[in-house]
């Protein structure tokens, strides 16, 4: 792990990111993938509440945030509209495809808290597993903190994030509903999901599904843990063609994660 120290460049990008989160890989990919030059600081949930809701001024704590300079932009959408006009044009945003691409960005934008509260109910049957990967870019006392009140942190999510059996139920009945429409939207042999191009749509779905598809360019998502103990319900997708194509736009465009680790802020 690097340990940073915070810089002055006002034309420098900063990502603010949690590692698990599925939304930080959507936009850390877009950034990737147009080569848009920025530092990523990994932050530690719970811990990461009050920075957020101080830097977003949205009444948000989510996760990714960007910054230049004094201005900040929070949710990922918002940061691909933002992206799109100050680093634009956007190879994965061409204009005459865009409101195509939008609308299935807001498709599988809108499957994410789904996915999460369907892996978290078999996952926190693992504390040993969330406490690691929750810790894992923490400073010694946030680490510290998430492990002494992990009881408390982990029923304040459940009731936030509504992980209980009936809103799980509901959860995999909607993603199940989405990978049926990809697979359809797929059937035509296409290889991008709009024109013959990658594009934000391809790098919303494949980022949103990929904690279900572990593809093992993920540094997390792709671990045997991960695999075992939280995705294991999804193993009902495992062979549909829709999880299949996520795992071949990560094989074919995704590249290295983390090529430059990480940093947080003593």
């Amino acid at each position: 792990m690097i340990k940073g120290i915070r810089v002055s460049d006002q034309n420098g990008l900063t990502l603010f990111t949690i590692n698990m989160s599925h939304y930080s890989e959507k936009i850390r990919w877009l950034l990737d993938y147009e080569k848009i030059e920025y530092q990523e600081e990994a932050l530690t949930p719970v811990v990461h509440a009050l920075p957020m809701l101080l830097k977003g001024k949205r009444n948000q704590t989510t996760v990714p945030l960007i910054q230049q300079g004094s201005k900040h932009v929070q949710d990922s959408p918002r940061i691909v509209d933002w992206l799109s006009m100050e680093r634009g044009p956007l190879k994965t945003l061409p204009s005459g495809l865009r409101d195509e691409i939008i609308d299935i960005q807001q498709r599988f934008d809108a499957i994410g808290k789904p996915v999460a509260r369907y892996l978290y109910l078999p996952g926190f049957a693992h504390p040993a597993l969330i406490k690691n990967i929750w810790t894992q870019f923490a400073k010694p006392w946030e680490s510290a903190i998430v492990r002494l009140f992990y009881p408390i942190i982990k029923v304040v999510f459940k009731v936030k994030l509504k992980i209980n059996a009936k809103d799980v139920a509901r959860a995999e009945k909607k993603i199940d509903q989405e990978i049926k429409w990809l697979e359809q939207r797929l059937s035509d042999g296409r290889q991008y999901l709009v024109g013959d191009r990658f594009t934000v749509a391809d790098i919303t779905a494949a980022s949103l599904l990929a904690p279900l598809a572990c593809p093992p360019e993920h540094p997390i998502y792709g671990t045997k843990d991960f695999r075992e103990k939280m995705a294991g319900p999804a193993e009902q997708w495992a062979n549909s063609p829709a999880i299949e194509w996520v795992r071949t736009m990560y094989t074919q465009n995704r590249g290295k994660i983390w090529a430059k680790t990480p940093r947080f802020i003593n």
